[in-house]
């Protein structure tokens, strides 16, 4: 497949993040891949220098909703080739100690500027937004903040409903479960739950951040027609499709 596409990635730093980068810089379906964050990104940049693939880096130092919607239209305008977004940025561990109005500024705030300077550029046409397994705008917004509780999940829900209101046409909606590879994750669930995967149900499966990050270009690479979302089932789906038209 040639090299005729831009990805506009926002959330690079994380562990999901750097995964996607790297596939990303090792997917042949893109030629520029655009970074938006506070700070550079050294792993960004050693990876452009491997691979040879074009790095652009918006710095965006007052990262709120405003500043973050205008630099996210500019890139989009600006790239050379058809551009795609991908959003991995959440919160990770420490949810618990945030009252909810600090989880939203992050988690539904900035989800939602991104998406919405990709559609007001005009351009864009398919986002790929990481959520989490039962996200659900409606669940309890009083019971604790931490991975999993109702509140995490409302909060999560309603970062869902901004992105999809606000974003382009088409957003594919990624909720992985317990991700495997994540700097947040305990090394003894990580050492457990592939052991118990069989007696999970399928949705609820344990995801290695490099999955996620191959379902996500696999379906920007094959530009989806219509709104979705993917549970660990429909994202290993895609990762095979992937691999047979590859």
């Amino acid at each position: 497949m040639s090299s005729t596409r831009t990805a506009i990635v926002l959330g690079g730093s994380g562990s999901v993040g750097t995964a996607l980068l790297h596939e990303l810089f090792h997917s042949d379906a893109f030629s520029t891949i655009v970074s938006v964050s506070r700070r550079s990104l050294p792993d960004a940049v050693a990876l452009a220098r491997a691979t040879g693939r074009r790095l652009l880096e918006v710095l965006v130092p007052e990262m709120q909703p405003d500043p973050l919607a205008a630099a996210t239209a500019e890139a989009a305008r600006n790239a050379a080739s058809e551009p795609v977004g991908f959003s991995v940025l959440g919160i990770g561990a420490g949810t618990a100690k945030l009252t909810i109005e600090e989880h939203r500024a992050v988690d539904v705030a900035l989800n939602e500027a991104f998406a919405r300077g990709l559609r007001d550029s005009g351009t864009v046409r398919h986002l790929a937004f990481m959520s989490s397994v039962g996200a659900d705008p409606a669940a309890s917004a009083s019971r604790g903040g931490a991975a999993g509780t109702p509140r995490y999940l409302r909060v999560k829900g309603e970062s869902e409903d901004a992105v999809r209101a606000s974003g382009p046409a088409i957003v594919s909606v990624f909720r992985p479960s317990m991700i495997i590879g994540s700097q947040h994750t305990p090394w003894l669930l990580e050492k457990v739950l592939p052991l118990v995967s069989f007696a999970t149900p399928a949705r609820f499966r344990s995801i290695r951040t490099e999955q996620i990050a191959k379902a996500m270009v696999a379906a920007a690479t094959h530009q989806p027609a219509v709104r979705a979302t993917y549970h660990y089932p429909e994202m290993m789906a895609l990762i095979a499709e992937h691999r047979r038209d590859a």
